[in-house]
């Protein structure tokens, strides 16, 4: 394994972020805040509690992996999209670099990224909400697998995208509509039959039930099944990649 090429990438990817910290970085933990303040604070002091957990702590899990998923796909898609834009590509291509060590520098530094997001948001909800971990090891696990898994997604996404517009497209009209339709402001308990049932059909629903229970041992599915979830979707996105190199797909070509 080439382990200076993926250094390479790594720290390449790692230093634009800190070229942009206030886009990469500041940007969306200060969006995340503002639902803090006005879901956590001003609304949810209001509201009584859901599965014996206050509505201020309970939308934690919810709003950060609606950060990380997004966060997680728009930082892998522009990372090997921009080098497809710009004519770079094919200089990590002849590189003496395998498809593997390509992904493993552009995913784990898409993952990275998102997992410094999701540490600061949690840093920064303890100012406006009082909240505990009950499982800090599934909780750190899911925040992980979800951060790789969504980042391998994005970077499918990136070499998919033939323009900036598309790489907008899923984040924007997928993807966050799923979150929000999956529980991350409510329980899906609460809601009447056949929107319950119908809504078992979003796999992002698996993510957030998995991750509050990490949090609070509260879950709208068993945790058993949304790490599994979790898991085969990773399957499926590292099998899409593997296609990709193999046949070259929108980056060869």
């Amino acid at each position: 394994m080439n382990i200076n090429g993926i250094r390479a990438i790594y720290k390449f990817e790692m230093a634009r972020t800190r070229r942009t910290l206030m886009q990469s970085i500041a940007s969306p933990v200060l969006s995340t805040s503002l639902y803090f303040i006005v879901f956590g604070t001003a609304i949810g002091s209001r509201m009584g509690e859901i599965d014996g957990v206050g509505y201020g702590a309970f939308i934690i899990p919810g709003l950060l992996m609606l950060s990380l998923l997004s966060e997680s796909i728009s930082n892998a898609s522009f990372g090997i999209f921009f080098p497809k834009f710009s004519g770079t590509i094919y200089e990590v291509l002849s590189a003496p670099v395998s498809p593997f060590e390509i992904v493993a520098g552009y995913v784990g530094a898409a993952a990275t990224k998102s997992l410094i997001i999701g540490i600061l948001i949690l840093a920064t909800a303890r100012l406006f909400v009082d909240y505990s971990i009950l499982h800090p090891f599934w909780m750190l696990a899911f925040l992980l697998l979800t951060a790789l898994t969504f980042s391998l997604f994005g970077f499918i996404i990136g070499v998919w995208a033939d323009d900036f517009q598309k790489l907008q497209v899923i984040p924007l009209m997928v993807i966050t509509p799923l979150t929000f339709l999956g529980g991350a402001f409510y329980s899906i308990n609460m809601l009447p039959e056949p929107w319950q049932s119908l809504t078992l059909f979003n796999p992002v629903v698996y993510l957030i039930s998995g991750f509050r229970w990490a949090f609070y041992g509260v879950a709208d599915v068993n945790v058993g099944l949304s790490l599994g979830m979790t898991l085969l979707f990773m399957v499926i996105c590292l099998s899409a990649v593997w296609w990709i190199f193999r046949t070259g797909y929108r980056i060869k070509q």
